[in-house]
């Protein structure tokens, strides 16, 4: 087992709804970013953190059987590596900047839902 960084000890200290309270933070400067045109070398460190923050977000969520938004999370760590491979050609393409915008606003709204509700009960 890979020992935790001090910054992985550290965000995991924080519950689950702080934790993607942190990730959606990441998400409004990421959309801010993209809308403004930004340097993507201020983003790249967002996108890759962010990452992260599911990454070690995602078994807890697990854990306590929130199965179907721990899913949807993974789908956001999908889209964010997506971004990553294809990095440079979205950049340079004003039309798949603002598309990457939009779409960073809408997972930003769900995090924030899913940070702020909690998890229904499975069904018996």
């Amino acid at each position: 087992m890979i020992e935790p960084t001090p910054e992985q000890q550290l965000f995991m200290q924080d519950d689950v709804s702080t934790r993607l309270h942190h990730l959606a933070s990441h998400l409004s400067q990421i959309q801010s970013l993209w809308t403004q045109n930004s340097s993507k070398d201020l983003m790249l460190p967002l996108v890759k953190e962010s990452r992260y923050f599911i990454e070690w977000t995602v078994p807890d969520m697990v854990k306590a059987d929130d199965i179907d938004r721990a899913c949807e999370l993974v789908d956001l760590v999908r889209l964010l590596t997506s971004w990553l491979f294809d990095w440079d050609n979205i950049w340079s393409n004003t039309q798949q900047k603002q598309a990457a915008a939009v779409t960073t606003l809408d997972w930003l709204r769900r995090v924030l839902e899913i940070a702020d509700t909690e998890p229904e009960p499975l069904s018996a």
